[in-house]
């Protein structure tokens, strides 16, 4: 799971302290003695703990601390009085603070598991709005731009194993991010995944906890996932490291900034990647990189590669009590009420768009009568050659597959001071030609090298990835839409192996003639898209593909996306780690 915050934030907020106020924020503070604002210091720093009380298994606990919360708002809001009038300039750290508080309240509302906490923070919304102060409200549709908020928060409350989870994950780090809720749609995976994470950025392990969040900050920021990069430049932060370093990589140590070429090959081109660069990070004299060291970033490197994708690919969005996840702007038409936290009223309305379910009608029948036909022609088996030259077509015809509209996706300098050479992208290489040789899975498997040669150098994290990765390939309810008792496993593996044959990974047991027969183009541009250029990934894209098909069966797609690619990617550097070893 992400570094462990004391206020419980997910993302680059710093709630409930010390953040410069939005000019949008109408407090202004009466004048204070420096005695006072001293002595409110000294109790902000106290409320700290307070925050993480709420994630306790205990209510009475959690009613205390939520008391405790109520007493430090109303103690602020009696120092300032609201005024429709002021220029941003005024504002005070004091007026910001309790901005971030109520932000934090207004989260609460909305994310917490546990439902008494959510009334408490209604409750306390509500008697602030009562004296006059102006409450925030939510921006945006929920966790995600592509699935309705309802459909996702309501996972918890039929499946007793999400909201198990969901508790779990809350009192562990006092917070539930919008990934979470999303990959909720599939607990046992979840788990997993929470699991993983949380292992490979606070136990034990090679790298220091902030040297972990700042290789996460420039894989995220390799494509451009600014959710991503804020939450660990808030983690970072949270576990003592330099805040000279978010400059830009440049002002990172040289051993941090040698690490930026293998970042940039393993995002976009991995097949390049050679014993060379193994060698130049391992033998660069004071600023070398041990093994370990190394196989840690690595992981850490193909992991946020990979979450990216899924983030842009399910339309992840920011966090409610971050900037950009609410405000403090009345709505236009009505006077806000604090009532319409609960009901959903405080951002815009998700629309679902016509899909013009008639003339889709039978696209999950035809799926599945092709899937049967390429069942009852198994016993027809092809010869080597021609399973070669199956697999070469398909390579082919994958890097002519358009990501998005081709646009060009240009960072902002918060973002791409984090990476070097922007312009190095998959689409390069696509629209060049250049060769890309096969790597046969044969030669150099995840189950046969890369799995011991990571448990070898960082204990215990090949069998949790490897458990990750089994979970996402083998996961299935037998469903298909509104169809039960299916087998999905071709299906399953289709995908999986063409994400792969786009890195140029070949399984010379697999006929690479089911891919055409079961992934359409509108498909395959998603799927390309999302692997190779996520930050191009769009709503339009994510609704073209399986369009009569549930959005839990499409997250489940995009885990598979995401494991994969980060498989394809491990698969990679192993290999030229093992070669440089041996």
């Amino acid at each position: 799971m992400p570094g462990t915050n004391v206020t419980g934030q997910c993302c680059g907020c710093k709630a409930p302290r010390n953040r410069r106020p939005a000019p949008d924020k109408p407090f202004v503070r009466q004048p204070q003695t420096l005695v006072l604002h001293q002595k409110m210091e000294v109790q902000d720093r106290e409320s700290l703990g307070r925050w993480e009380e709420l994630g306790s298994r205990d209510a009475i606990s959690r009613t205390e601390a939520m008391e405790n919360i109520r007493q430090d708002v109303m103690r602020r809001v009696e120092t300032i009085r609201p005024i429709t009038t002021l220029a941003p300039a005024s504002k005070s750290p004091l007026e910001s603070d309790l901005n971030d508080i109520l932000a934090h309240l207004l989260m609460l509302t909305k994310r917490c598991p546990f439902d008494d906490v959510k009334e408490q923070c209604v409750r306390i919304l509500q008697g602030v709005q009562d004296l006059g102060v102006r409450i925030p409200r939510p921006l945006g549709n929920g966790p995600s731009r592509f699935i309705p908020e309802k459909e996702i928060l309501e996972v918890s409350k039929v499946d007793a194993r999400t909201q198990s989870i969901f508790e779990d994950a809350f009192a562990a780090l006092g917070r539930l991010d919008n990934i979470s809720l999303v990959m909720g749609f599939h607990p046992q995976y979840l788990g997993s995944f929470l699991r993983t994470q949380h292992y490979l950025l606070q136990m034990d392990g090679p790298l220091s906890l902030h040297y972990r969040h700042y290789i996460g900050i420039m894989a995220a920021a390799r494509h451009q996932c600014s959710y991503l990069v804020n939450l660990h430049v808030n983690d970072f932060l949270q576990v003592g490291g330099d805040p000279k370093w978010l400059n830009g990589l440049d002002e990172a140590p040289q051993k941090l900034q040698q690490l930026g070429e293998l970042n940039k090959i393993l995002a976009h081109r991995p097949w390049l990647l050679t014993k060379e660069h193994i060698e130049r990070l391992l033998k660069a004299e004071e600023h070398s990189w041990s093994l370990a060291e190394l196989i840690h970033a690595v992981v850490l490197l193909t992991h946020y590669h990979s979450l990216a994708s899924f983030t842009f690919g399910c339309g992840i969005t920011t966090e409610i009590h971050c900037d950009g996840g609410h405000t403090f702007r009345p709505p236009s038409l009505s006077q806000y009420c604090v009532c319409d936290i609960a009901n959903g009223n405080g951002h815009s309305i998700h629309h679902n768009d016509s899909l013009g379910n008639q003339e889709l009608c039978g696209e999950v029948e035809v799926l599945m009568e092709r899937m049967k036909q390429l069942q009852e022609c198994d016993d027809e088996e092809a010869s080597q050659e021609e399973m070669a030259t199956r697999f070469e077509r398909e390579k082919t015809e994958s890097m002519l597959v358009a990501t998005a509209e081709d646009e060009e996706c240009v960072p902002s300098r918060d973002i791409s001071r984090h990476f070097e050479d922007p312009s190095y992208g998959y689409k390069d290489f696509s629209r060049r030609g250049e060769h890309m040789p096969t790597f046969r899975v044969q030669d150099y498997s995840w189950e046969d090298h890369g799995f011991s040669l990571v448990n070898r150098l960082y204990p215990d994290v090949g069998q949790m990835l490897d458990e990750k990765f089994q979970m996402a390939y083998n996961l299935t309810y037998n469903t298909m839409a509104t169809h039960k008792d299916v087998d999905t496993s071709m299906l399953r593996r289709a995908i999986w192996n063409y994400i792969h044959c786009m890195f140029g990974i070949r399984y010379d047991d697999y006929d690479y003639g089911e891919i055409n027969q079961l992934l359409d183009r509108s498909f395959k541009i998603y799927i390309k898209t999302m692997v190779c250029s996520p930050e191009k990934t769009t709503k339009r894209m994510y609704e073209s593909f399986w369009r009569q098909f549930q959005h839990s069966e499409k997250v489940h797609v995009n885990l598979l996306l995401m494991e994969a690619r980060m498989q394809a990617e491990l698969l990679y550097a192993l290999r030229a780690i093992t070669r440089y070893m041996t």
